[in-house]
């Protein structure tokens, strides 16, 4: 028989339920199951080692976790030794997820204090009690995934750059810029030459490229390099237009600052145009401030340059 709550009332029960299970599974413990894991980080462990293979980019549709922070996540798992990442056999765009045998012992811990700790909580119950918890939990997974939609933060993967991609970023620019402002051969070449300035003097304390992945194919770019012990500078953010609208920009950028002040930079510049209209929104969103216009010819067109600043 059905009770008549008021829409409040449901409001209440469904988050007093959600503070009752999540204290029931141990979910609120700084290390879940007595290991050195968060729920988090013991649910991607768990992605890993019971999908074929799985591709970096899906775990964020699949899981519905922010891009930067899922990317840190794997970045951690990838230093101790517990992941590694191989390109794909049937499609060479995409980078297939393994664990190690480090991580498999990790998750394979993990796994069965996990099995453990739910067969211990049914073995209180009768065998009729039992039935009428797994088909309420059926029941409220069935009414929650409901047309199997489920909401997500957005498709898309973020990692540290690799071999191959630099040419990508030179590439893309050159095709973009040429079709959507008309400009010359010239500007790929100046991509080029940031792009090989980075890779030969990369200083991975103090700089970083991340690379944007949708299902398995590169989407974006975004570096950071050093212009002085204070100041740092964003080059070359990059969105294909096909990956439009799901933040990527916006989320490239504010990886960006988070770096720029984890390292210790006091400042992050940038030049860009005005043309460039969508960047310009984003590094306003941001807090960026234009402190210098000049006009230039450039790229084969008359340009107005901009250099824009965010104090850390």
């Amino acid at each position: 028989m059905l009770s008549n709550f008021s829409f409040e009332e449901e409001v209440n029960i469904v988050r007093h339920f959600n503070r009752f299970i999540t204290r029931q599974i141990g979910a609120l413990h700084e290390g879940l199951l007595h290991s050195p894991f968060t729920l988090t980080e013991a649910r991607i462990l768990f992605e890993i080692a019971n999908n074929d293979n799985p591709a970096a980019s899906n775990l964020t549709r699949d899981l519905g976790l922010d891009a930067g922070y899922l990317s840190r996540i794997l970045a951690r798992f990838e230093e101790k030794g517990f992941v590694q990442k191989e390109r794909s056999a049937a499609d060479a765009r995409q980078r297939i997820l393994i664990l190690t045998p480090e991580g498999e012992k990790a998750f394979s811990l993990i796994n069965e204090r996990s099995y453990k700790e739910i067969a211990e909580l049914l073995q209180e119950l009768s065998e009729s009690e039992r039935q009428q918890l797994v088909n309420a939990m059926r029941t409220v997974e069935g009414l929650l995934s409901k047309n199997g939609n489920l909401k997500f933060s957005g498709p898309y993967f973020l990692r540290q750059h690799e071999p191959g991609d630099m040419g990508w970023i030179v590439h893309k620019h050159g095709i973009l810029y040429s079709q959507e402002y008309g400009w010359d051969e010239s500007f790929e070449a100046l991509v080029s030459q940031i792009a090989a300035d980075f890779i030969n003097n990369f200083n991975p304390k103090r700089e970083r490229c991340w690379i944007a992945e949708m299902n398995g194919e590169i989407v974006g770019s975004v570096f950071v390099v050093e212009g002085s012990e204070d100041t740092a500078k964003l080059r070359l953010l990059f969105v294909d237009p096909k990956a439009r609208g799901f933040g990527i920009g916006s989320q490239l950028v504010e990886e960006c600052i988070k770096f720029s002040r984890r390292v210790g930079y006091k400042k992050l510049v940038l030049w860009t145009n005005s043309v460039l209209k969508e960047a310009r929104h984003i590094y306003q969103k941001k807090g960026f401030k234009l402190v210098h216009e000049e006009k230039h010819h450039s790229f084969g067109k008359d340009l107005v340059g901009e250099t824009w600043e965010l104090p850390l």
